[in-house]
């Protein structure tokens, strides 16, 4: 299982869905955007466009941002989709 956030600068809600995720235990690719241009392009191109912090991919599935990943773990959907 692949996991990668794109985060950001003093971005509150990077911090709160890694946090989800290290309670799951699950490890992730942190790409963060601030340091390389290179990477928020591929960051949009990767979201079809999404400019926000976080953008969360899982298995190159686009989840979305934070407020995404809490929906689908409190749905149940995010166990399924790492189970796949």
């Amino acid at each position: 299982m692949k996991i990668d956030i794109y985060t950001g600068p003093m971005c509150p809600y990077c911090t709160k869905a890694k946090e989800l995720l290290q309670q799951k235990n699950l490890t992730y690719n942190e790409l963060y955007i601030g340091d390389d241009i290179k990477i928020m392009e591929e960051m949009l191109d990767r979201s079809a466009g999404k400019r926000t912090v976080p953008q969360i991919f899982i298995n190159d599935v686009h989840v979305g941002g934070y407020d995404d990943l809490y929906a689908i773990d409190r749905s149940g959907e995010l166990d399924k989709l790492l189970e796949s």
